[in-house]
């Protein structure tokens, strides 16, 4: 028997290193034999911290959710004691749905095995997609197989990773370089973070693999420092990859050598287009290169490179294990297996998602994620983060793949799947996009250092009532020109959730600008507040203002001095008999 506590970053964040001690302390002082280990995220990051208990026969007895420190004692005495599931604290039907909706192959050993332990890798299978390529298969055969599986690269451009691998193959260099991208940047986004966390080896077996179909020896993993645990767990996947043999010097006796580094970057978004990523790599500014030359041709100190991300390798092994066909046979016919998104937002159930490719956005969003908190109205969904797009309602039966997301005006991008309800403002949604990516750009391109500024300028305007006539156009221009004018990605995306809003959302841009109102009721200054007949003078509305703009006796209705009010809505959280109207 086994105690197994989810200790990704979601759940480390909610106190599932306590529960592990908590659980080790009162194991002990009952005299069970009962191992408590941990494992990555699982998915259901609003549930954590969850912990697993495993049966004397290794199948799972039950998986309990919430657990801080102060439930563990009664699943110690009533579970691992008496051996009676506490029902009470463990996942609901509704809850096992979020898990049994999906399908999961990169996520396949997620919240399943411990991260840190190799043994617990090659248990469930893991580093004989390495030995069986390196022992039965050739370079090229290999290539052949990912072609077949019709895999496409996950970190948002969707290139194919066959074409990319062997064109990095038929480049001559003295050296050759297999490149992971795990600069994961978008706000929202977890996907590669969870993976490097929930199951390291998979991406360097990954990598490994794609390193002998390309004829590289040497692999670069490229992580934000902001990922601590993840480099951490990554740094011992690596060490004991070595030691077991799986990694450096004639790898199971093949004569094949491959070896791996990690690079911590500083976190720079721009540093997610892979010339700039290079740059970096190199020690310089993380600035974006012309291309041709690719780095196929000139990468990494212009050798041949080849840059894929952490989702795109870790399909690789069960590719190879279970061959390209059975890959081929999910998703759609132009977009192959699976896709991983971070499901968070205004959404009831947040976390980790696997689907086929192909799978409508309702039942994503309703189906796996159970709708919008409180039950308001779905408005929309971001994808593709601040180089993506925002998707209406209306077209919430769009299948997930990378036509039609594309056809929306959003990308599928690495995965973030940002969901807002009737009370998110679309104008203020892209001013938040703009204002990421104009701190973000390099400032190499005009158009993108100056234009965004520009366009960021007008849409701080527009929230704050200052729109004037003809900005709506003047976005959409300079948008126009900043897509054809940026040298990378970055600038020539950035527009994108500025003009999926106004294609989508128009009304709300006109309202800004012609009524100085905001329909959703969130830009402040824009908001008003009125006090109704409801009000009970309770008196605790002027108690709670911090600039003395409500008075009234008590018990008598009170008033607010719209011109004092500073609409920070704290009368409004405050009463408790909904009195206050916010237009």
């Amino acid at each position: 028997m086994k105690v197994v506590v989810g200790q990704g970053s979601c759940g480390v964040a909610t106190g599932a290193k306590k529960t592990s001690a908590e659980f080790e302390k009162l194991i002990a002082a009952a005299g069970l034999d009962v191992a408590v280990e941990k494992t990555g995220c699982v998915g259901n990051c609003y549930l954590e911290p969850v912990v697993d208990v495993y049966g004397a026969d290794g199948a799972l007895a039950a998986r309990y959710v919430r657990v801080q420190p102060e439930k563990v004692g009664e699943i110690v005495e009533r579970h691992l004691k008496g051996g009676e599931i506490a029902k009470e604290l463990a996942i609901s039907e509704i809850d096992e749905k979020f898990l049994s909706s999906q399908k999961r192959i990169v996520l396949r050993n997620a919240g399943v095995i411990n991260p840190e332990s190799i043994d617990a890798y090659t248990a469930v299978g893991g580093y004989r997609s390495i030995e069986k390529v390196l022992k039965e298969m050739s370079p090229e055969a290999v290539i052949e197989e990912i072609k077949i599986s019709g895999l496409r690269g996950r970190g948002g451009a969707g290139f194919p990773t066959w074409f990319k691998w062997d064109a990095a193959r038929k480049n001559r260099g003295a050296s050759k370089y297999m490149v992971c991208n795990a600069d994961e940047g978008d706000p929202g986004a977890f996907m590669d973070r969870s993976v490097l966390e929930g199951d390291p080896h998979s991406l360097l077996e990954g990598m490994t693999i794609g390193g002998y179909a390309m004829g590289a020896n040497e692999g670069v993993i490229y992580v934000r420092a902001e990922y601590p645990l993840a480099i951490y767990r990554l740094e011992m996947a690596i060490e004991q990859s070595r030691a077991k043999g799986f990694l450096g010097k004639n790898l199971f006796g093949t004569g094949f050598d491959f070896d791996i580094r990690i690079k911590a970057g500083a976190g720079a978004f721009v540093c997610g287009e892979e010339t700039a990523l290079i740059a970096s790599l190199e020690g310089e500014r993380g600035m974006p290169r012309l291309k041709p030359p690719f780095p196929a041709e000139k990468g990494f100190w212009q050798q041949p490179t080849n840059i894929n991300n952490v989702e795109t390798f870790a399909n690789v092994p069960w590719i190879i294990a279970n061959g390209g066909a059975a890959f081929g046979a999910v998703g759609t016919d132009k977009s192959k297996g699976t896709k991983v998104f971070a499901l968070a937002g205004k959404i009831k159930k947040g976390g980790l998602v696997e689907v086929p490719m192909g799978l409508p956005l309702r039942d994503v969003i309703y189906g796996i994620g159970d709708g919008i908190k409180n039950d308001k109205a779905f408005k929309a969904v971001q994808m593709g983060g601040p180089s993506g797009g925002c998707i209406p309602a209306s077209l919430i039966d769009t299948p997930v793949d990378y036509e039609n997301i594309t056809k929306t005006g959003a990308i599928v991008g690495s995965g973030g799947m940002i969901v807002m309800d009737e009370t998110t403002c679309m104008v203020d949604m892209a001013r938040y996009f703009l204002d990421f990516t104009r701190k973000e750009s390099c400032g190499k391109c005009n158009y993108c250092r100056i234009g965004t500024k520009r366009m960021l300028e007008i849409l701080e305007r527009i929230t704050r009532g200052e729109g004037r006539d003809g900005d709506i156009e003047l976005l959409v221009e300079l948008a126009e020109k900043i897509k054809d004018g940026s040298m990378c990605g970055l600038g020539q995306t950035a527009p994108n959730p500025v003009l999926t809003t106004i294609r989508y959302f128009r009304n709300e841009y006109e309202d800004h600008i012609y009524k100085k109102k905001c329909t959703a009721h969130s830009c402040k200054a824009l908001l008003t507040f009125e006090i109704t007949d409801a009000c009970k003078g309770c008196t605790l509305c002027a108690k709670k203002c911090p600039v003395g703009a409500i008075s009234g006796e008590t018990k008598q209705k009170h008033v607010i001095d719209l011109d004092r009010c500073i609409r920070c809505g704290k009368c409004e959280e405050s009463c408790k008999f909904g009195a206050i109207l916010r237009d």
